[in-house]
């Protein structure tokens, strides 16, 4: 018998090694697509609004074009204090990023929206809060160091699966929506239209 009902197909509208580790975890069958968003351009009141916006407007963009496919949308933003913070464009902003987070609490959103034909059937989004232990701008250093590069493309310039693990010392809320798809929501989605046969 299979996980999945082979009269589906699905589509992750993302370029994210996490999300597609994700998925292939879990052991459904897919393909990936990039979405063509201007995520800057996506405005919404609250953190929780605007992960939902971003993930339905991938879904959508890659939705037109694959017919007939379910379609994941999925984005995650970090907020501190309400505030947005968004991506390091280098190792200084990063340094500047990490010493805000440093000792403190933020929150992750992540979301997910599900679309097949262009139209949206399921959106849903987690949370998850993050405390940083309190580092001081050497420590922070090293550990941008350590890490490399590869942490730019992270909006908290971490990675909790790897080396972004030793910045913390407590963290509430489930593992996959830290990586950035909350996939039990999604999992009970993909149930709901007959994708799973599980």
């Amino acid at each position: 018998m299979n996980l999945w009902n082979p009269e589906h197909r699905l589509v992750l509208a993302s370029g994210s090694a996490t999300r597609r580790a994700l998925l292939a975890g879990a052991g459904l069958p897919f393909e990936t697509a990039k979405p063509d968003v201007d995520e800057r351009a996506v405005e919404a009141a609250t953190p929780d609004a605007l992960a939902r916006a971003l993930a339905v407007a991938k879904a959508l963009d890659v939705s037109i074009h694959k017919p007939d496919a379910w379609v994941i949308g999925a984005d995650q933003v970090l907020s501190l204090d309400g505030r947005l913070i968004h991506k390091s464009r280098d190792h200084a902003a990063a340094l500047a990023t990490l010493a805000a987070l440093s000792g403190r609490t933020h929150r992750l959103t992540s979301a997910f929206a599900l679309a097949r034909n262009g139209a949206v059937v399921a959106k849903e989004s987690e949370h998850a809060d993050l405390t940083m232990r309190a580092l001081d701008e050497a420590a922070l250093g090293r550990y941008l160091d350590l890490a490399g590069e590869g942490v730019l493309a992270s909006v908290g310039v971490y990675q909790w699966e790897g080396f972004g693990a030793h910045l913390f010392e407590r963290v509430e809320g489930d593992h996959s929506t830290i990586l950035g798809l909350p996939m039990l929501k999604l999992l009970a989605a993909l149930r709901a239209v007959g994708a799973l046969t599980l």
